[in-house]
Formats: C-alpha cells, sequence, structure tokens
C-alpha cells in the first residue's frame, strides 16, 4: 500500500518538535484561489480575501467593479463584490494605500464546480479510456483547472497552507487532473457556453466522515468517542494518544482475552527481515490483510532514560496502534511515524515496543531504512530498535481491518481533510459539488452512509455559505466477481444510502453507474461516459432542463394479489430488458432481508410485475450485490439503477 506523507506534520506536532518560524508574509497578497487564469461564480456577488498590514486600506477592483475593505489585526482583509454576467478576460487586483498591489490575469467569470470524493474522483484523465485520444478541442480553453493539495489538520483552517495554481485546460494540463470532473464540464459545454472553473478537492482512500465537520457528525451519531479523542489531540497530542489507546483496547478486549501489549513475546516468530510481510517467504503472510503483532526490547542507560524522548517508527504499512513498556504512544494511518514519549515512560534496562499492525490491502508491515526506526533522545542521539531484534505473531479469525482508526489520522479520521481542504473555501462561489467517494465505507453498518451523505451535503452548504448549493453523487460502480447467492452486500448498502440521500434533496442528482464498473479494477476507466452522465443530471438538477436525471427510478413498491409491482418515474419512453423478455436482478425478501431469493419480472409500462410464489415478499431489492448483472433500461438508454423498496 502507497504511504501518504502528508500527515507527517500532525504526528511531528504530536512528537514535540520544535515549531519552524515562518517567513514573514508579502506586505500585500491575494488569498488562495484566486489567481491567473480562476474562474470566479457569475450571477452572484464575489467575494475576495487576502493579507495586508495590519489596518491598511485596500481597494479591490474587477473590470469596471471596485470596492474597499480594511485590513484587520492579523492583517486579513476580505471585499465583496458585485455580481457579474459570465465574461471575461479579467484582471483582478488589490491595490494598498501604501502603494501595493497584486493582482492575478487572465480571469474568467462563469461556472465553477467543486469536484470532490476518493480516488475514483482523482484518477487522472490519462488513465480513462480513450484518454490518448484528442480530448481538448480549442473550446476547452474556457475549461480552467485546479487541484487542492492534500492536507488535514485535527482543527478547521481558514486557509490552505499549500500553494495551489490555476492552468487553463490543455493536453498536457488535462492528462494529470480528474478524468470525471474534466469530462463533466468537457460535456456540460456542448449546451452551456460560459468559462467555467473545475476545483479538483479530493484524495484518494479517504472515507466520508474524515471531510464532515464535528458538529455535524455529532448530529448524525457514532462518532463522540472519535471526536471527544480529536478534540484533546492539539494541546495534548500524548493525552489524545493515551486516551485512543484504551479505545483501541476496549474493542480489541471485545475480540481476545490476551494482552499482547503487556506480555512477553517468547513464543512469537523472530522476523526475518524488515520487509512487508509478503516479502517473508512465510505461506501464511503472502497474501495476508489483516493483522500482525510485532515486539521487540531496546536497552537504554539510566542517563538515557531520563532524558525526555520519542519514538520513531518510520514506514509502517498501513495503520499501527504503538505502546512502550505497555502504554498507549501512538496511533496514526498515512505517515512516517515519530510518537512522543511520556515523561517517566522509558527506564534503565529492557523497554517493551509492541505494535500492531492492520494492513487492508497490498503490502503491510514495517519497513524501511534501519535507521527510521529508533528511540530519538532529548541530546538528539538516537538508540536503534532493530539490534534487539523483532518477533511477530499473525492474529487469526476475521475483521481484523475492522479495527478502530485514529480520528486524527487523515483517511479514515474525523474532520481532518474537511477541516484543511474545504473549510477554507467559505465564500468562494460554486455552481455545485460533484462528489465520487463511497469505496471507503463499504465495510460500514448500514444503513449510515445515507446519513452521512445527506450530513456532508447540509455541512458543505453552512461551510461554503451557499444553503442550496446542488450536489451531483455517483453512485458507485460495479466491482468484484458476480454474486450466485440473494445475500447482503457492502456495495450495494452504500449505493442505496446514496440513492436515498439524493431521493430526498431537492438540490441533488444522481449518476448510476452499475454498469460502466470493472470486475477486476476498482478503478473503472470509462470515465468518459460517467463524465456525461453526470453533466445530464446538471442540465436537469443545476439548469432546470426538462430531462430524466439518471435513466428510470424506482419509486414505490406494492402488493397486488399474487405480484409485486414496481413503478417508476422519470422514465424515458418505456422500459426496456437487455438480452431478454424478463427482468434479471431482482430479490424478494422478508422484511428483515434474513431470508432473500432470486426472481424475475415482466416489465408492463413503467412498472415490474414480479410473482410472489412460494416465500416471503416485505422487501424487493434490485441489482443489490457488488457486482450486479441487471438489464433494465429505457429509452434514455441508461440503466437503472439499484434499489430496495419496502413492499406495501
Amino acid at each position: 500500500m502507497r504511504i501518504v506523507a502528508a500527515l507527517s506534520a500532525l504526528v511531528l506536532i504530536a512528537a514535540g518538535a520544535p515549531a519552524i518560524a515562518q517567513a514573514a508574509p508579502p506586505t500585500l497578497t491575494l488569498g488562495q484561489p484566486f489567481g491567473d487564469h480562476g474562474v470566479l461564480q457569475r450571477d452572484k456577488p464575489i467575494s475576495v480575501w487576502g493579507q495586508a498590514a495590519p489596518g491598511e486600506r485596500v481597494t479591490v477592483s474587477l473590470g469596471d467593479r471596485s470596492v474597499q475593505a480594511r485590513a484587520d489585526l492579523q492583517g486579513q482583509w476580505r471585499a465583496s463584490l458585485p455580481a457579474l454576467p459570465a465574461g471575461g478576460p479579467y484582471v483582478l487586483t488589490a491595490a494598498a494605500a501604501s502603494g501595493a498591489t497584486a493582482s492575478a490575469s487572465d480571469v474568467m467569470v462563469g461556472d465553477v464546480f467543486l469536484c470532490s470524493g476518493q480516488s475514483n474522483m482523482e484518477q487522472p484523465l490519462r488513465y480513462a479510456v480513450h484518454a490518448w485520444n484528442p480530448v481538448v478541442t480549442p473550446d476547452d480553453a474556457g475549461i480552467r483547472l485546479m487541484t487542492v493539495t492534500k492536507d488535514s489538520d485535527a482543527v478547521s483552517q481558514p486557509l490552505w497552507r499549500h500553494p495551489t495554481a490555476w492552468s487553463v485546460a490543455t493536453v498536457e494540463s488535462a492528462a494529470e487532473f480528474s478524468a470525471t470532473c474534466f469530462y463533466f464540464a468537457q460535456d456540460l459545454r456542448r449546451t452551456e457556453r460560459v468559462p467555467m472553473g473545475l476545483v479538483h478537492d479530493s484524495w484518494g482512500g479517504s472515507a466520508i466522515q474524515a471531510w464532515i465537520s464535528e458538529p455535524t457528525l455529532r448530529r448524525i451519531g457514532g462518532f463522540d468517542d472519535k471526536l471527544d479523542v480529536l478534540a484533546r489531540y492539539p494541546t495534548d497530542p500524548i493525552g489524545a494518544q493515551a486516551q485512543w489507546g484504551e479505545v483501541w483496547q476496549r474493542w480489541w478486549a471485545a475480540r481476545s482475552d490476551e494482552q499482547p501489549w503487556l506480555t512477553e513475546a517468547g513464543q512469537w516468530t523472530p522476523v526475518p527481515k524488515m520487509t512487508p510481510w509478503e516479502q517473508w517467504d512465510v505461506p501464511a503472510l503472502a497474501a495476508f490483510d489483516g493483522m500482525v503483532w510485532y515486539r521487540t526490547d531496546v536497552t537504554l542507560t539510566a542517563e538515557q532514560a531520563a532524558q525526555g524522548a520519542s519514538l520513531s517508527l518510520g514506514t509502517v504499512d498501513q495503520v499501527d496502534q504503538t505502546w512502550v513498556n505497555g502504554r498507549a504512544v501512538g496511533a496514526m494511518g498515512d505517515a512516517q511515524r515519530l510518537y512522543a514519549l511520556p515523561a517517566g515512560l522509558l527506564k534503565a534496562g529492557a523497554n517493551s515496543v509492541v505494535v500492531n499492525v492492520m494492513d487492508s490491502w497490498g503490502e503491510g508491515g514495517i519497513y524501511g531504512a534501519p535507521d527510521t526506526r529508533a528511540i530519538v533522545l532529548a541530546d538528539g542521539s538516537r538508540v536503534p530498535l532493530d539490534a534487539g531484534g523483532w518477533r511477530y505473531q499473525k492474529v487469526e479469525g476475521a475483521g481484523q481491518t475492522d479495527g478502530p482508526r485514529a480520528p486524527w489520522e487523515s483517511l479514515a479520521g474525523t474532520t481532518s481533510i474537511g477541516n484543511a481542504m474545504i473549510t477554507p473555501l467559505h465564500d468562494y462561489g460554486f455552481r455545485a459539488a460533484l462528489w465520487y467517494q463511497g469505496e471507503s465505507n463499504t465495510g460500514d453498518q448500514p444503513p449510515r452512509y445515507e446519513a452521512l451523505m445527506a450530513g456532508l451535503m447540509a455541512d458543505w452548504r453552512q461551510r461554503l455559505n451557499q444553503p442550496d448549493l446542488p450536489f451531483l453523487i455517483v453512485q458507485l460502480a460495479n466491482f468484484g466477481p458476480p454474486s450466485s447467492e440473494a445475500r447482503g452486500s457492502g456495495w450495494a448498502e452504500v449505493r442505496e444510502g446514496q440513492r436515498l440521500a439524493v431521493q430526498n434533496d431537492p438540490h441533488a442528482g444522481l449518476a448510476v453507474a452499475i454498469d460502466i464498473g470493472d470486475r477486476y479494477d476498482i478503478h473503472p476507466g470509462q470515465k468518459g461516459e460517467l463524465g456525461k452522465r453526470l453533466a445530464r443530471a446538471g442540465r436537469h438538477v443545476i439548469y432546470g432542463q426538462d430531462i430524466a436525471p439518471s435513466g428510470a427510478w424506482a419509486d414505490s413498491a406494492s402488493r397486488d394479489g399474487v405480484e409485486v409491482v414496481i413503478r417508476f418515474k422519470d422514465v424515458t419512453g418505456y422500459l426496456i430488458t437487455l438480452s431478454s423478455d424478463r427482468v434479471t436482478g431482482l430479490e424478494l425478501c422478508d422484511a428483515g432481508q434474513t431470508t432473500c431469493r432470486f426472481v424475475s419480472g415482466e416489465v408492463s409500462g413503467q412498472s415490474i410485475r414480479i410473482p410472489v410464489g412460494d416465500g416471503p415478499a416485505g422487501v424487493v431489492r434490485f441489482c443489490w450485490a457488488d457486482n450486479p448483472i441487471c438489464n433494465l433500461t429505457d429509452g434514455s438508454a441508461l440503466p437503472a439503477g439499484p434499489f430496495r423498496l419496502t413492499v406495501q
């Protein structure tokens, strides 16, 4: 698995590393995301912000519009320009009373879209199917691109901490940009002839809760333990790590009577080499995703033990929970590990270091250069961990990749990514937001995703100060081996959560992707077709065109004698079955979905009729699998998406 180092700054803070002095800011600046080639949202007041000398008056101009602002005591200023129609190019200028100026040239006014999610939104255009064909026409100079640098934090940040820049869409710049986001805009510009700005703000592997604010997660429920620990982390990282260790240990105690962080490792096996465990020539670990315990002992003198110290583990793939002398001192994912140790924890003689490593895909383990694994003392010296030799023990049983993840993690944490990558966009106008995420939440307990998706939409509307901001959601594509049984599916649960969240939101649309996935690749290449489907949904939801946004939509299911009737809305023409005169992919279940069976249905106009036969019929499901085989469409040639309905 690829280790992302974006959280290393947080780890250094936790380790008590001295703050690095920041250079004094320029006298006058335009804040991010304002810059050359940028796009500002049309038909609404334009907020602009930046930095100047404290108390200085700043005049902000765009075209023939000018307003004044004054910098506060911290040097931050903010102004609001009157709304403008689509047009440009303009020069956006900030001029201080002192004579200093800052400007951005070739600025357009049009429609701005925020494209976010995890790796399928992040996947660049060069990996898409047919990306080798010329995709950027001269008209695409009206598309401007920005990719937000990955960042996360335990608390909300008012500004981005890493530089960003706009670029005009060319073959070269688009190749590394989000394929889904780009293809959406390219198709939309066939009918909406205005400049378009695309702000790509995603992080591969991220869970949805990492993008949602603390107040919203508390309203949703189920995150209070994590949020309570997270609130402590910025000011007391050592105490927060110990508190999180107690949460982790309670989770482990429900699964095992052993306490490996307290016991000797006499029966454990010597680690053959500090590489991923898949490279150890141990058959049981050759393709293992799960947990492995590591332990070593490091000997310190009394003088060394009396010093302040940190524990450096270097690369741990993927997630660790770490103890020193039986005390939890660190938990992290996606960063180099460097944990501050509490005073008095180390002792003269042998000190135990125990690490639980959890890996859910790809290679796992503790590896990297030997000098990255050490006790780092306050005097700058390092005591190697490898000298005492490591031992390991493989954890047996199911559910090993479901261990609790520390709330300050970037990908699987709570609030972390949204704090650093979404909050700074407050007041930057958008026409809509696009969201392609959910794969990392397929292991959640249902029906959690519906609440999280609805919560994210409400949360971002508040954060971005746009109460009616439209959202276009990608319903997860098919992936993995087809199922021959009618059974539960985490992927289907997420799709249903996405469907219901959109159904209950008047400003949201759904792009169904159940037929354009890839059995063998979680990152399907058909991003061009997906972009077209998002654009279609956008034409309806954003621009008010009278078209069905996403194909036939299941509206209700009811019992009619010996049949169940499913009624659809938003049907273009009439329902159509492909490669059969029957509807495949249907299931009937009891009310609790403990017993389900495959059934077939017959199209009747804009409805489907299913003979009940023998067995319960409290719930009807369609396309209910990780990779279902479904054949229902309509005159739009778009698939009818997965659904679950209670039979009335």
